[in-house]
C-alpha cells in the first residue's frame, strides 16, 4: 500500500488532524482491483468502515477531489476508516436490467470485490464488521442499492445521493426479502441526469451513461425504503437554514421515523442538480451546487458517526 501526503486533496480544515491517504489493490476474480483509504490519525477496537462508491468515468480520486476532500474530514472527525472504491473502466455493475456499460456486459462481480475489501481492510485495522456502511454517488448510488438487496447483512448502513430505486421491471434484485436498514438519500430536484421524478432516462443520457429502464422518483424511493423499514408513520419534513453562498437552492429534510425501526431520511435539494452539496461546487454543466448541507457530515451523522465533540453535522 502506498503512503501519500495526508489531506490532499481538499482537507479545508486546519483544527484537526488530517486523514492519511494510501493506496491498495486486491485481487478479485482474476482482476487486480483497486481503492484509496482515509485514515484516521489513531485507530482502536471497535473502528468503523465507510465504503465509498463514485459516479460513472469517476475513480476514487477523482470523487474526493468532486467532493473538495469532504469525505475524508469523516474519518477525521469521526475516526472512521474511509474506503473509496474503483469501479471497472469508470462503473459499477449495479442491478438496474438496462446497464449496458462494461462493468456490466463483461459481468464484473462488484458485490465480490466490496466484500474482499472490507476482508482485507478488517484484518489490516480493528475494524467493527457490525459497522460497515457505504455512501455511493449516482452509478455508485445505484451500487449500493445493489448491496442492499442482495447482501442485505452486510452494511449497517447506506447512503444513496442522486440515484433512485430503479422500476421493478428494471432491477435485477426485485424479489429480495425486505431486510430493514437505516437508508438517507440525496437528490436535487434539477438534477439533469437522474430526474428526481423518477420514470424514464433522456435519450441523451441513455446514450452518454449506457444505461435505461424506469426508476422510482425521489420521494418514491424513500417511501419504498421506509416500507422496507415497517415504518407507518407518517413523514415529517424541515426546511434547512439557508446560506447566502447557496443562491438558488434550498434543502429540506424528510424523516421517516417510527419507534423501534431504523430510520430513513431524504434530503431533497431544490434548484439543485447532479451534485453532492458540500463545501466544492461541482462543473455548472451538472447543474447548481447548495451549500446549505454538508452531505459528507450529514451522512456521518446519520450513521452516528459524529464525535459528540463536533456537534450538529448537517451544515458546515
Amino acid at each position: 500500500m502506498k503512503a501519500l501526503q495526508p489531506g490532499h486533496p481538499g482537507s479545508d480544515s486546519t483544527s484537526r488532524p488530517h486523514a492519511r491517504i494510501t493506496h491498495g489493490s486486491i485481487a478479485v476474480a482474476g482482476r487486480q482491483r483497486s481503492y484509496t483509504l482515509a485514515e484516521p490519525p489513531g485507530t482502536g477496537p471497535g473502528t468503523s468502515l465507510v465504503l465509498v462508491f463514485h459516479g460513472s468515468n469517476q475513480t476514487g480520486e477523482r470523487f474526493r477531489a468532486f467532493t473538495g476532500g469532504s469525505f475524508d474530514a469523516v474519518a477525521s472527525t469521526s475516526k472512521a476508516v474511509v474506503a473509496y472504491l474503483d469501479g471497472y473502466k469508470g462503473h459499477w455493475n449495479d442491478a438496474r436490467t438496462a446497464s449496458g456499460f462494461a462493468a456490466r456486459t463483461e459481468n464484473i462481480d462488484d458485490v465480490a470485490f466490496t466484500e474482499a475489501v472490507i476482508s482485507e481492510l478488517q484484518a489490516s485495522h480493528p475494524i467493527d464488521r457490525s459497522k460497515v456502511y457505504a455512501a455511493g454517488f449516482s452509478n455508485g448510488g445505484q451500487m449500493v442499492i445493489r448491496l442492499i438487496h442482495q447482501v442485505p447483512g452486510l452494511l449497517a448502513g447506506a447512503a444513496v445521493i442522486s440515484a433512485t430505486q430503479p422500476a421493478p421491471d428494471n432491477f435485477l434484485l426485485a424479489g429480495a426479502p425486505a431486510v430493514p436498514l437505516p437508508v438517507v438519500l440525496i437528490h436535487g430536484t434539477r438534477d439533469p441526469i437522474v430526474s428526481y421524478e423518477g420514470g424514464a432516462m433522456s435519450w441523451w443520457t441513455r446514450q452518454v451513461f449506457r444505461v435505461g429502464g424506469t426508476s422510482l422518483s425521489a420521494p418514491q424511493t424513500a417511501a419504498y425504503f421506509a416500507a422496507r423499514n415497517a415504518i407507518t408513520q407518517p413523514s415529517a419534513a424541515t426546511d434547512l437554514p439557508h446560506r447566502a453562498e447557496s443562491g438558488k437552492t434550498a434543502v429540506t429534510r424528510t424523516d421517516y421515523q417510527q419507534d423501534g425501526k431504523f430510520p430513513v431520511t431524504l434530503y431533497t435539494v431544490h434548484g439543485g442538480g447532479h451534485t453532492i452539496p458540500g463545501p466544492r461546487s461541482a462543473p455548472f454543466i451538472m447543474g447548481r451546487t447548495s451549500h446549505d448541507l454538508n452531505a459528507a457530515e450529514a451522512i456521518s451523522e446519520f450513521f452516528g458517526l459524529t464525535l459528540p465533540t463536533e456537534g450538529p453535522a448537517r451544515g458546515y
